[in-house]
């Protein structure tokens, strides 16, 4: 009658913010620019650094079309034949300035929008974050954490590029656009009109080529993180891999990956070379028919040597800008794409949150536990209770151990001590205050919890010991160590409590972790402990360490116990028996077993399955 943690208290289906299309990893994209208020917002936050920004952008585009204007002086004052050596050394001489200032302006350009692109990021980060702490445990069960972290790294990466280099890029060539062409008209105004007319027939190729570019790089890119899912998917299944002889088989899978990555590679190198080829044919085949108008132009002394070479580079810098703005317009809908998802989390609201003027508990505290008539209906199960006319009063002290078949509504109860959920009909009391009126924060400080799996962060022992009570100091910490068993193996971590424990503290054995959690609970010191039986997967000598930590830890102390082997309940003053959740029957186990009924019948099963043969 094993139980899986939470089995009966995490929801079926998915019903949160995130659509499997998402769940994929494809990239964001909005229909509007709507969502990016709020990243513009952000920055707002610093106007200071858009200002200077901003100014280095105007500096770089009036710097850029500058340039076209002393080529047009250098050609006729240098080429003409007849210019002196002063105005020569005078127009260069402009020019060399006019380039330091470009450089100049660039470099602040990117200091200060890489700068707010950063911080921006930063700053979405951290309220984002900020929110999630927030919400109750049951949105991270309708809501994957694996998608919510990757909206706060892919997301946000593309937020990043929007403020860093994307608006900069749509700004410097909206500028450059709209400014080259005045200058274009003030220099030859036929030539211009036919360079306008003739701009739609290169944007219209590159945009078509992009689009698709676009699309098989998304594909690309997925491709690619399908091999690199299946790296780690493999390498972290090693041992089943090889202990059933599938290295074969698994070579041959990462192969059909590998091989449908270099099949879209290859379109996508395909579509390249044709968009580099009509480009290049259309940019300089209209460059050449410029050149060949304006030749004529000159033949004929209507137009200078000059004007026509500041009329090239500025033809050249005005397609370029246009050009370069029908690509940014898709980065900013990316950007505004994963605008709108984080925007999602960053607003979502927590189901549970304190009243306007929360009721203090008793102090001290007593421990009493009080449920009457108490429903409960997980969110994305509606039709089906997990908890129906649920009535129990636990007095202060007393042990309380829960037991019932797999999906019987035992960890639903300790969700809904917590106040992770709040039950659809009934009340839920702690020292006689109901946990609505009360502030979630100041309950869950009542409470110490000690789950059937050893949960530890990637930190060091004494900051996984310290998660109970973070201002604890070393001698304390000891202290809770010892009385947990857990003082001997601590001491002998290369470290002590500075040894870092690993991902998950995988540098500890499963008996280790759960003596971990106990010392961590015994520093919250918390008058009511919930327990969530940590003894079920061990072997049996660390079994015996860890039920004698159990023992110091639950002394004096209100305790629940949903007990998966009921051996290790005998000694609770009473047992409740859940099943469908309700309760069927109650009392000691000496009462239990002479009832015929479901605990009798369930402690003849597992005992007998433990009987020697």
């Amino acid at each position: 009658m094993s139980e899986t943690p939470d089995s009966d208290a995490v929801p079926k289906g998915r019903g949160g913010l995130f659509s499997r299309q998402e769940s994929r990893g494809d990239e964001p994209r909005a229909k509007s620019l709507g969502p990016l208020r709020m990243v513009f917002g952000a920055a707002a936050q610093y106007p200071r650094q858009v200002m200077l920004a901003f100014f280095a952008l105007l500096v770089t585009a009036a710097a850029t079309l500058a340039i076209p204007a002393y080529f047009k002086l250098i050609v006729d004052t240098g080429f003409s034949g007849n210019g002196d050596r002063a105005a020569i050394d005078h127009a260069f001489t402009l020019l060399m300035i006019v380039v330091g200032v470009l450089g100049a302006g660039t470099a602040l350009r990117f200091y200060f929008v890489s700068w707010l692109g950063e911080r921006v990021v930063a700053d979405i980060r951290l309220k984002v974050q900020r929110n999630l702490l927030r919400l109750a445990p049951g949105f991270y069960e309708e809501n994957s954490p694996k998608e919510i972290s990757s909206r706060m790294t892919s997301d946000t990466a593309v937020i990043e590029q929007v403020v860093g280099t994307t608006v900069s890029i749509a700004l410097r060539n909206t500028l450059m656009a709209i400014g080259g062409t005045v200058y274009l008209f003030y220099l030859a105004p036929q030539l211009t009109l036919g360079l306008v007319l003739g701009i739609p027939l290169v944007i219209l190729p590159i945009t078509y080529f992009g689009r698709r570019l676009r699309n098989v790089s998304r594909t690309s890119q997925d491709r690619v993180a399908d091999v690199g899912a299946m790296v780690t998917e493999v390498l972290s299944a090693m041992k089943i891999v090889q202990a059933f002889n599938q290295e074969g088989r698994e070579q041959a899978r990462f192969g059909d990956a590998v091989e449908s990555t270099f099949t879209t590679a290859k379109r996508r190198i395909l579509i390249r070379a044709a968009m580099t080829t009509v480009i290049i044919m259309l940019i300089f085949g209209s460059v050449t028919m410029l050149m060949w108008r304006g030749a004529i132009a000159v033949s004929e002394g209507t137009i200078s040597g000059g004007t026509i070479a500041a009329f090239v580079i500025t033809g050249g810098l005005v397609a370029g800008s246009f050009g370069a703005l029908t690509e940014v317009y898709g980065d900013l809908l990316r950007g505004a794409g994963a605008a709108s998802r984080l925007a999602e989390l960053l607003h979502a609201r927590p189901a549970i949150s304190p009243p306007e003027k929360p009721e203090k508990l008793p102090d001290p505290p007593r421990g009493s536990l009080s449920f009457r008539n108490v429903t409960f209906r997980y969110p994305t199960r509606p039709e089906t209770a997990a908890i129906k006319d649920f009535t129990l009063e636990v007095e202060p002290g007393e042990t309380v151990a829960i037991v019932g078949p797999s999906g019987a509504g035992k960890s639903t109860i300790f969700q809904l001590v917590e106040r992770f959920y709040d039950p659809q009909a009934g009340t839920i009391r702690l020292d006689g205050v109901p946990l609505t009126r009360a502030d979630p924060a100041d309950i869950r400080q009542r409470i110490a919890f000690v789950p059937q799996d050893g949960v530890l962060f990637s930190a060091n022992a004494r900051d996984n010991l310290r998660y109970g009570r973070w201002d604890a100091s070393d001698e304390e910490i000891w202290d809770a160590a010892r009385a947990a068993n857990a003082e001997s193996f601590l001491k002998a971590l290369p470290q002590g409590l500075d040894t870092y424990l690993g991902e998950d503290g995988t540098r500890l054995s499963g008996g280790q972790q759960q003596r971990l959690a106990i010392a961590r609970a015994l520093l919250r010191n918390a008058p009511v402990l919930l327990l969530d039986e940590a003894t079920s997967a061990l072997d049996a000598e660390s079994e015996l360490l860890v039920q004698q930590a159990l023992d110091e830890l639950m002394k004096g102390r209100t305790t629940l116990v949903i007990a998966h082997r009921l051996a290790t309940v005998r000694a609770a003053d009473r047992i409740v028996v859940l099943d469908g959740g309700r309760i069927v029957e109650q009392g000691t186990h000496r009462e239990l077993s002479q009832v015929k009924g479901l605990y009798s019948r369930l402690a003849k099963l597992q005992f007998a399955a433990h009987e020697p043969a």
